[in-house]
């Protein structure tokens, strides 16, 4: 077991554990470069009520996430169990441990597949499914109205995820174990997608909105992974207190993490809520909880 509290420098990470808060046809894609694009955006805590927001593109956000001894990697954009997306997977035959990937409010953007390149490259045949049919918002009123529209037919992005997780599973580089992954809007969706009859092997949520009541996280596809910021003014550290109880009251088995200080989206390389120390602590946590449910289980 974790301890309840880790604290290092300028990190301190909140470990919620035990009861206590603490395509089947060959694939032909491209080679992929880990280089990534400096990322543009604002973060919806970071937002003015006029909309504006400033834009941060520092180069030092760019490389959050360690890509030294990646394996090379085939990537293109696709469909899967009819749904849109970009499919990215290690340039090796056989099969692999597979993740759906699901974007945050902004789209299916250059940082999410930047991140669909990086899992990849750590041995993870992975979709990035696109819920805005080829839309990528620019600024906050469009991400508002392409994240509302999902919002607005639930069930459908739950079937385009779902269809996913089928068209992934049945691929012939997929070892037939899959998990769900997403940030902010995306990982709200990563948990209905779990709580729906996808049959998931693992679930993975960066400040998603969540579902607290028994009666509905009963269905979860556990273990599930969780990650949060203590200053999240959008995701309250209440309702993730109340999450880890009922998870626990359900016997789900979870690995749920508070870092202290941190707010809204802060693992997104933009914007003044980024925060790069408790980013990469919570990527290592992640990969650890992806390598313990999808390889070692195989």
């Amino acid at each position: 077991m974790r301890p309840e509290l880790q604290a290092g420098g300028l990190l301190a990470v909140i470990t919620l554990t035990g009861v206590g808060l603490a395509l089947t046809s060959p694939f032909t894609g491209s080679q992929v470069s880990y280089e990534q694009e400096v990322h543009q955006g604002c973060q919806p805590g970071n937002i003015q009520k006029n909309g504006v927001c400033t834009m941060a593109t520092s180069d030092q956000n760019a490389d959050v996430f360690s890509t030294d001894g990646l394996q090379p990697v085939v990537a293109r954009n696709t469909t899967l169990g009819g749904t849109p997306g970009y499919l990215a997977r290690p340039d090796e035959s056989g099969s692999h441990p597979s993740v759906v990937l699901v974007h945050e409010w902004w789209g299916l953007n250059s940082n999410i597949r930047h991140m669909a390149d990086v899992l990849a490259g750590h041995g993870y045949s992975v979709f990035a499914v696109d819920l805005y049919d080829g839309e990528v918002a620019q600024n906050s009123s469009e991400a508002g109205r392409l994240s509302g529209r999902v919002r607005q037919n639930p069930d459908k992005a739950v079937q385009d995820m779902s269809g996913a997780v089928e068209g992934l599973r049945n691929s012939s580089y997929s070892n037939g174990r899959v998990a769900s992954l997403g940030w902010c809007f995306g990982g709200g969706q990563s948990l209905q997608l779990s709580l729906s009859d996808a049959d998931l092997n693992a679930t993975a949520i960066y400040y998603g909105t969540l579902a607290t009541d028994a009666d509905t996280l009963r269905r979860v596809d556990g273990p599930v992974h969780g990650v949060f910021g203590s200053e999240d003014r959008v995701v309250s550290l209440e309702s993730v207190r109340d999450f880890n109880s009922t998870l626990d009251q359900l016997d789900v088995e979870k690995d749920i993490h508070v870092y202290e200080g941190a707010g809204h989206a802060f693992a997104n390389p933009s914007g003044d809520s980024f925060r790069p120390n408790a980013t990469r602590d919570a990527w290592n946590e992640t990969l650890e909880f992806l390598d313990e449910e999808l390889k070692q289980q195989t």
